[in-house]
């Protein structure tokens, strides 16, 4: 306090030491220990001779004299000052954190090492249709997850409680209205002050759409391939290397040349006559620059070694 022993001996402790905010409720402590009810693990706000505040962890113990009567009051102190402010910073820290949590934009779930849900952020609840209070201690799997995934889940959360983290993991998730929705996970232990881990918290990423985007893309993708393969007309492809990367069935009834012999060889030097490969060549440049070059006829050669023309119209 950096008051000396002379400095505080015979003054009234309230009134002199104790900041005016407080003075009720010390007295109260303090009265309460003159009448024999002793307080332990009280915080004491003191002020410093220089003004400043230290916090004292305090417990107020009844004197008594030799023949047992109440004399005054025994205090003994902790000073808590420093430790106070590093528990209140790292409460911020929590606070901010679950903030973040909370108004993050992606699904946020945490569970405790039995599976049960101790975290359910804003998120989850647009994307499941559940509040948070409807899933706090339900077990994530057997309450949310479909019965055909359950043991795969069940196994990456418990690799996680391990120890063992898992990223890109598709987690399928079933909405409150029985829609499935695809969620990307994170899945990463959660550890205690001490390093044990007492947790997973699972980071998600909706890809519902993008997987309808991507299945519908392979679906368009092997239509076309499907179109190309029995289209009544000679259809081939090259590389920006000009190597072929095409060749549909009707070109190789044509050439007599399989799609498995085609692949990979130099169009223009293999397939096309001697007189036409310069300009088959500049076509084909031009159409991998982005140029439509429009009608071209040109000859193929056929496995036999014969010149097949394109038929005239």
């Amino acid at each position: 306090s950096g008051f000396s022993k002379k400095d505080a001996l015979g003054k009234t402790l309230v009134s002199n030491f104790i900041h005016l905010d407080y003075r009720e409720s010390v007295s109260d402590v303090l009265e309460r220990a003159l009448n024999g009810h002793e307080s332990s693990n009280y915080e004491l706000p003191l002020f410093t001779k220089w003004g400043d505040q230290r916090d004292i962890l305090l417990n107020a113990t009844t004197r008594r004299s030799a023949n047992g009567s109440v004399i005054g009051v025994v205090g003994v102190g902790q000073d808590i000052t420093e430790h106070k402010q590093v528990s209140e910073k790292a409460q911020r820290i929590a606070d901010d954190l679950t903030r973040l949590i909370e108004t993050a934009n992606a699904p946020i779930f945490g569970i405790d090492t039995e599976g049960k849900i101790t975290e359910w952020n804003a998120k989850a609840t647009e994307l499941i249709g559940y509040q948070k209070e409807e899933t706090m201690n339900k077990h994530l799997v057997n309450s949310f997850i479909h019965l055909e995934y359950r043991s795969k889940v069940s196994e990456v959360l418990q690799n996680a409680l391990m120890g063992i983290e898992r990223v890109n993991f598709e987690l399928p998730l079933y909405t409150k209205d029985g829609k499935r929705r695809e969620v990307l996970l994170n899945a990463t232990p959660r550890r205690g002050d001490d390093g044990s881990i007492v947790g997973v918290v699972g980071v998600g990423q909706d890809i519902t759409e993008l997987n309808q985007q991507r299945t519908e893309a392979l679906r368009i993708a092997d239509d076309l391939q499907r179109i190309i393969q029995t289209a009544n007309a000679p259809i081939f492809g090259v590389d920006v290397d000009g190597r072929v990367m095409e060749w549909n069935r009707k070109v190789a009834t044509i050439t007599g040349f399989s799609k498995q012999e085609a692949l990979g060889k130099p169009m223009v030097d293999t397939f096309i006559t001697e007189s036409y490969r310069k300009e088959v060549g500049r076509v084909l440049q031009l159409a991998l620059e982005g140029h439509q070059p429009g009608n071209f006829e040109f000859p193929l050669f056929t496995k036999d070694g014969e010149c097949h023309h394109p038929p005239r119209e």
